[in-house]
C-alpha cells in the first residue's frame, strides 16, 4: 500500500503535468476558472487533513468524495455561463454523486456531528504497519495521500467538465453517449452496492442474534449476483464513470487524446491499489476467498 501510495503521488505530478504542457494551452478565461478550481481543492484539502489530525478519523475525504465533484461541475459551468454542455456534465456528475451520497449516508458515513461518522477500514489497519504506525509518519500520509492526493485526483477526474467547454461545439451524438454510459454504470455501481448492502446487513442480524452462518453466509464475503461476474463491481463501475465521462471533452474538441484524461489513469491506478489491499485483508479474515480470487475475475467480466 505505502509503495502504491508513492507510486500514485509521483504520476499525480507527472501525468497532468506532461499531458497538460503537450496540449493545446488553455484560454485565459478558462485558465482562470482552473485557478479557482484549485484554490478550492486546496481549502478542501486543508479542512479534511485538519479535520483528521483532530479528531484520528481519517475519512474526512470519504464524506467529501461525492460532493465535491458537484461543486466543481457547478462551478465550471456557471462560470462559462450554462452552457448546454457544462448543464448536462453538471448535471450527470450530480446524479452520480446523489447515488454515492445516499450509499455512504446509510451506511453511517454522515453524523450531525460532521467530523464524526464511518471510517474507511483500511485506515487502522495502515495505521498499526510500519512506519505508518509511528504517528508523525501517519499524519505526513495523511498530509500527503489521503488528504492531498485524493482530493487532487478528484479534482482531476473532474477536469474534463472544464476541456469540454473551451469550444463552442453544438451537442452531438458523443455527448448523449457518454452521458449515457455515465448513467448506466451508475445503475451498476447502485446494483452492486445494493448487493453488497443486503449481504452484510443479513449477515451481521444474523451474527447478532446467534444464528449459524448457513448459506451463502458462510463464507463471510458477498459472491453473488454481480460480485459473481468480477470481485469489485463498484469499482469497475466507478472507473468506468469517469472514463465515460472523458469522452465529454473528447466530445468537444475532436481530440481523442488530451491533458484532461489523466484523472481517469489516475484513478484506475489508484483502484488497483485500494484493491490489492483490500483484498489483502480479505483473503486474510475468509478462508474461501481466494478461491473465490481463482474463480472471479477482478474488474473486467470473463476475462478468467
Amino acid at each position: 500500500m505505502i509503495r502504491t501510495a508513492l507510486l500514485l503521488l509521483f504520476t499525480l505530478v507527472v501525468i497532468p503535468v506532461f499531458t497538460y504542457y503537450f496540449d493545446d494551452p488553455l484560454q485565459p478565461e478558462i485558465q482562470s476558472v482552473l485557478t479557482g478550481l484549485f484554490y478550492i481543492a486546496g481549502a478542501i484539502a486543508v479542512y479534511c487533513f485538519v479535520v483528521g489530525e483532530l479528531t484520528k478519523n481519517y475519512s474526512q475525504v470519504d464524506k467529501l468524495w461525492s460532493i465535491s465533484p458537484l461543486i466543481y461541475a457547478w462551478y465550471i459551468a456557471h462560470s462559462v455561463g450554462y452552457t448546454e454542455r457544462s448543464v448536462l456534465m453538471a448535471v450527470v456528475v450530480s446524479l452520480w454523486g446523489a447515488r454515492l451520497t445516499y450509499n455512504f449516508a446509510r451506511r453511517g458515513g454522515y453524523s450531525w456531528k460532521f467530523w464524526t461518522g464511518e471510517e474507511d477500514y483500511r485506515w487502522p489497519v495502515l495505521r498499526e504497519m510500519a512506519p505508518l504506525n509511528r504517528p508523525w509518519v501517519f499524519s505526513l500520509f495523511n498530509l500527503l495521500f489521503i488528504s492531498g492526493y485524493q482530493n487532487a485526483l478528484i479534482l482531476l477526474f473532474t477536469l474534463p467538465a472544464l476541456y469540454a467547454v473551451q469550444t463552442n461545439t453544438p451537442l452531438n451524438w458523443l455527448d448523449y453517449t457518454a452521458a449515457f454510459f455515465v448513467l448506466f454504470f451508475v445503475v451498476i455501481e447502485f446494483i452492486a452496492d445494493q448487493q453488497q448492502y443486503d449481504f452484510q446487513t443479513e449477515k451481521h442480524r444474523r451474527i447478532k442474534a446467534g444464528i449459524p452462518l448457513e448459506g451463502k453466509y458462510e463464507k463471510g464475503f458477498v459472491a453473488e449476483g454481480l460480485w459473481s461476474v468480477v470481485r469489485h463491481p463498484n469499482y469497475m463501475a466507478e472507473q468506468s464513470v469517469w472514463i465515460s465521462f472523458y469522452f465529454f471533452s473528447v466530445a468537444a474538441s475532436g481530440n481523442w487524446l488530451n491533458w484532461s484524461v489523466s484523472g481517469a489513469l489516475l484513478l484506475v491506478i489508484l483502484f488497483k491499489g485500494s484493491s490489492d489491499f483490500s483484498e489483502n485483508i480479505s483473503a486474510g479474515k475468509y478462508p474461501d476467498y481466494k478461491e473465490y480470487q481463482q474463480k472471479v475475475p477482478r474488474f473486467i467480466p470473463f476475462t478468467k
